[in-house]
């Protein structure tokens, strides 16, 4: 009976464990860099006041990252042998903001080195991104590491398009966990930040073979933007037309008069009968609505698949693996 109970409770801790080692927490960088908000907080402003658009490149990194094989800073990986970048991936083409990580990491390396992963950092810095220019602040929970491996395949098959339907957008945030309300609060984040005309020119005309414009396009927005774009496919519009360099709820008062920029974005609101309709109205009348939904589709988004315990690795160069050692296992710095 004694060896039974023995092997029943070694079993109910083997059941635990995984969550355990799966759970991120505030405090995780207590003792080994207690600095380290401060260190990226700083970072961030820095780049900020240089570029207005690091902290729209930086929240976009993190997103992308989280999509795929869930927040393991496997975006951030260039080609090497062995890795097929994600940035290969036609969902990530033009992304920006590489050397914004790179010098926030370095900045990190020099405090503390060897601890915090390039995962945690685009977590924490997309807090600091979103807290610089106006949005709601929150504990970012830490813990995450770096994966050994990218998954370009993953890249193109999971993030969301601007050329995509609600339910198809429903549909990719319910892969990774994320509901409704997550997929219109995130999708916020697009209150600040640009996008070039290539990914919503094709609401000017012909939109869906119809031969007409997008009929959710408010039409003199529709004009300001071709204007705008008759520079090229590759001109850069303000996702907010309103308050383009602010976090605020005005993306969502943008989506009510048909001023979203992307076919994306507008489908939030002009989807005939989506429960995302009423959610839209409540982040458009009430900013500290959106904001309290906002922090906690971050967190959610952010415990997306994370590596944890001995898994992955702590980079020294967010952008490749470290070394391999003798029997071809990662070199972990922790």
């Amino acid at each position: 009976m004694a060896s039974a109970n023995a092997v029943a409770f070694f079993f109910f801790v083997a059941l635990l464990l995984p969550a355990s080692l799966a759970q991120l927490s505030e405090n995780f960088y207590d003792k080994t860099c207690p600095t380290l908000p401060n260190i990226v907080r700083a970072a961030v402003k820095k780049a900020i006041d240089s570029d207005v658009r690091a902290g729209a490149k930086l929240i976009r990194l993190h997103f992308h990252d989280c999509f795929v094989n869930g927040c393991d800073g496997s975006v951030l990986l260039v080609d090497a042998p062995g890795i097929i970048s994600e940035l290969n991936s036609p969902g990530n083409e033009g992304i920006q903001g590489l050397e914004i990580v790179d010098a926030i990491k370095a900045d990190v390396e020099r405090g503390c080195p060897g601890v915090v992963s390039c995962a945690d950092i685009l977590a924490q810095a997309s807090k600091d991104s979103v807290n610089l220019q106006g949005g709601p602040s929150w504990r970012v929970l830490h813990g995450r590491r770096d994966s050994r491996i990218a998954n370009k395949t993953g890249a193109d098959a999971n993030l969301a398009s601007p050329f995509e339907t609600l339910v198809q957008l429903k549909a990719k945030f319910a892969a990774v966990g994320l509901g409704t309300t997550d997929l219109v609060a995130l999708s916020g984040a697009h209150t600040f930040g640009r996008s070039r005309c290539r990914f919503f020119s094709h609401r000017f005309s012909n939109f869906n073979n119809t031969g007409s414009p997008d009929p959710s396009l408010n039409p003199s927005y529709r004009q300001v933007l071709e204007g705008v774009c008759s520079a090229g496919p590759d001109t850069r519009a303000n996702f907010d037309p309103t308050t383009p360099d602010v976090f605020d709820k005005n993306y969502y008062t943008n989506l009510k008069v048909g001023k979203g920029l992307l076919q994306s974005d507008q489908e939030l609101f002009s989807t005939p009968g989506a429960d995302t309709i009423a959610i839209v109205d409540s982040f458009a009348d009430r900013e500290g609505t959106f904001f309290k939904e906002f922090r906690q589709s971050m967190i959610n988004m952010g415990n997306i698949k994370p590596l944890t315990g001995s898994s992955g690795e702590i980079r020294r160069n967010c952008a490749r693996v470290n070394a391999a050692r003798i029997g071809g296992e990662g070199h972990d710095v922790m």
